[in-house]
């Protein structure tokens, strides 16, 4: 298969996915409909979204440069782009906000592929993916995640979807946060 081609359906798959992952959002997975009792139903109340959260400042989710890509070389062979093991890019970062008790709690998602090298194979990587939010220099939240995606058989693109449902800081009182999410291999990637 073409490098082109291989590119043209990872991108009309991650738009697939973008869209159901955006569909799934706007859905509930509760039917609305409590069973108690002998075979009687209860109807629930779904959950309202008040005017104040639909008007709550919710802040944009970026990549911070040079943090969109993120390659693992065989031992030895940094750099060299012929010991290239998997090379893997985040493509698209998304956002939702949760407003409660003085706290704004994010969910941050991030969907990228990661695509073999010429000395790649199968099976389990890890990447380290961080998320940090914040308001000039303060840093309110900072989290590294060691995310694992399983490599296919084939040497074909693998795609994935990240997510950190629990980032949450004081709810700003101003719109000056700053939100990241993208590759970190520095000092602190260890931890």
């Amino acid at each position: 298969m073409s490098f082109l081609l291989a590119e043209r359906q990872f991108f009309a798959r991650a738009a697939a996915a973008v869209f159901i992952l955006a569909i799934a959002g706007c859905q509930s997975t509760d039917s609305g409909t409590n069973v108690s009792g002998a075979g009687t139903t209860q109807e629930t109340a779904p959950e309202q979204v008040s005017v104040e959260e639909l008007r709550a400042y919710c802040p944009k989710v970026s990549l911070r440069s040079g943090t969109a890509s993120y390659n693992t070389y065989e031992r030895g062979g940094e750099g060299d782009p012929e010991r290239i093991i998997y090379q893997a890019s985040i493509e698209d970062v998304t956002r939702s906000c949760k407003y409660q008790g003085g706290t704004l709690t994010m969910n941050v998602a991030a969907a990228g592929k990661v695509v073999p090298g010429p000395v790649g194979k199968q099976g389990r990587i890890t990447m380290p993916i961080r998320v940090a939010v914040l308001r000039g220099d303060e840093v309110l939240y900072s989290r590294l995640s060691k995310y694992q995606v399983s490599i296919a058989p084939g040497g074909a693109a693998t795609q994935f979807i990240f997510n950190d449902a629990n980032v949450s800081f004081p709810a700003p009182t101003a719109p000056n946060v700053q939100v990241f999410v993208g590759y970190d291999e520095g000092p602190d990637a260890a931890r």
